[in-house]
């Protein structure tokens, strides 16, 4: 399991807990939900998902996205539902079905979490008042998210230009000579760029753009903010190795190792423990601007 990253969603004096592991799949505390309701968060969901419609809900979310989900379970489960005498929990559900859109956390921050897509409906069901102020500081969640991850793409892609001209001018004055033809001294550039891509990306820029052919860009236009970061510093260590007189297949060792190693510690990095600046766009680029990006 990856790092788990942390938030909170601000809703009607209601602070909900919200984390994700991808920035993509993320999960909300029906528990914090469900205190909007009852003093007794936990009756609340198992009332809930005691519906007929919910058992049908969850198992068809489940079908969609959970290659691991047990139908059988979740027929006879069907069958049962809306009945007086038929009960259901969150760990019910998932030690029955295997279902992984509702998680039961112990902890700190304890209690049952649902995939966003089964969180808003479960909020509806409580109060589709209290749903519009979920969705509304919800949004303003991935805003904030999507402009932080925006403004860091942005600069590490513009280090690692600074840094490619380091690492070209190590090029220029070590791997090419005076006698090379024009077009020699484009493939030692091109050779050397594609070392660095091999070294994270695993491949040529031939061999990406052959495999992309509607992608716009190359690798380094889609790669992301660790990968970004990482080259920049692929980039200035390459130099100094070139400087240093090490041969092509002993830096590629080298390169490797600094990318894997790099790689490791940046995933272990939340943007979200990262300080937020509370500049506008404006102010960012004057910042930007000032030093020379």
């Amino acid at each position: 399991m990856g790092k788990i990253i942390k938030d909170t969603i601000h809703a009607n004096g209601i602070d909900i807990g919200i984390y994700t592991q991808d920035f993509e799949n993320e999960f909300i505390s029906l528990t914090d939900i469900a205190r909007y309701k009852s003093d007794d968060p936990t009756a609340v969901i198992q009332n809930w998902m005691r519906n007929r419609d919910v058992i049908e809900f969850l198992g068809l979310w489940e079908r969609l996205h959970n290659p691991d989900f047990k139908p059988l379970e979740f027929e006879g489960f069907k069958k049962q539902a809306g009945a007086n005498a038929f009960t259901m929990s969150p760990k019910k559900w998932i030690g029955a079905t295997d279902a992984i859109g509702i998680v039961s956390k112990a902890g700190r921050y304890g209690g049952t979490y649902a995939h966003s897509d089964i969180a808003m409906s479960f909020v509806t069901w409580i109060s589709p008042e209290f749903q519009l102020y979920i969705m509304k500081d919800y949004r303003r969640l991935k805003a904030d998210e999507n402009s932080r991850l925006s403004l860091n793409w942005n600069l590490n892609r513009e280090i690692s230009k600074l840094n490619y001209r380091i690492h070209t001018d190590a090029i220029k004055e070590n791997l090419i000579p005076p006698e090379l033809t024009p077009a020699q001294v484009s493939y030692t550039y091109a050779n050397e760029a594609d070392t660095l891509n091999v070294v994270l990306f695993g491949k040529t820029a031939k061999q990406f753009k052959d495999e992309n052919p509607t992608v716009k860009g190359n690798m380094r236009d889609v790669a992301t903010l660790n990968q970004l970061l990482v080259l920049a510093n692929l980039e200035s260590y390459n130099a100094v190795l070139i400087n240093q007189g090490k041969k092509q297949k002993e830096r590629m060792e080298l390169l490797r190792q600094l990318a894997v190693q790099q790689l490791q510690t940046l995933e272990t990095i939340s943007l979200n423990n990262l300080p937020k600046l509370d500049v506008d766009q404006d102010s960012r680029k004057k910042l930007l601007d000032a030093k020379g990006f």
